[in-house]
């Protein structure tokens, strides 16, 4: 197998790893769903702007259900695994490297996840809650990682849709894609590429998140900072907790 196939399976597989560890903890499994929904409900309080915006909400959309929702991805993520191969011998390269920092920041989301959860005092969550578990978990190199994926994934989708060939490539791609099983996938690119084209220059959204997203890991971790007005949802823990 090429290195790129052993790279995705290897973070799929760290993915199914995780799920299994919850599945077998009804707890823990509940503790990660309420995380899931609450960084959900915080991404779509840091980008409130964003979603409003005729330009850039349906990008800001595509990472809300893409990245942050609590959905469970487990049928996507079974069929890549069958399929990895197949998608590494038929997508163009640059295509291939996008969904191995995808696999990669999948896995080491659903990592970070399960680790907080784990950290989490009770399974109601709100602002306060959520701050302990992310300081107690630590792991600051990690969280620096994933703000990288996370802006590495959205430069590529920006660069990629300014390249003819690609985009042809990828709707050439819809038979063989079908065929192949690659559907779920096929779709997620598409979505990618249309909601990236349609900003017409992802610039500034991409310096967006990186300011907030690094702004809000930097308070996080400060013991002696205030949560910056605006990055967290219910700064007091009187409204919106989970569940």
């Amino acid at each position: 197998m090429s290195s790129d196939t052993d790279k995705i399976l290897s973070e799929l597989a760290a993915v199914d790893a995780e799920r299994r560890r919850r599945a077998a903890d009804p707890e823990l499994a509940r503790r990660v769903t309420t995380l899931k929904a609450y960084q959900q409900l915080r991404f779509s309080h840091t980008y409130a702007d964003l979603l409003a915006s005729e330009r850039y909400a349906a990008a800001a959309r595509f990472f809300l259900d893409e990245l942050y929702g609590p959905s469970d991805f487990a049928r996507r993520d079974a069929q890549f695994v069958r399929v990895v191969p197949a998608l590494v011998r038929l997508f163009p390269r640059e295509i291939v490297h996008t969904v191995a920092n995808l696999s990669k920041l999948h896995a080491l989301s659903e990592s970070l996840d399960t680790e907080m959860a784990l950290a989490l005092s009770s399974e109601r969550l709100d602002a306060h809650t959520y701050t302990a578990a992310w300081r107690s978990t630590g792991r600051a190199t990690d969280r620096e990682q994933q703000v990288n994926l996370t802006l590495a994934v959205a430069s590529a989708l920006d660069t990629l849709t300014r390249k003819a060939l690609i985009r042809n490539s990828l709707r050439v791609m819809r038979g063989p894609a079908r065929a192949a099983g690659l559907s779920e996938l096929q779709l997620f690119l598409e979505t990618g590429f249309d909601t990236f084209r349609a900003m017409r220059g992802a610039a500034e959204f991409i310096r967006i998140v990186d300011e907030r997203e690094h702004t809000l890991a930097r308070s996080l971790f400060d013991e002696r900072a205030a949560v910056p007005t605006g990055l967290l949802p219910d700064l007091t823990g009187a409204r919106g907790a989970y569940p």
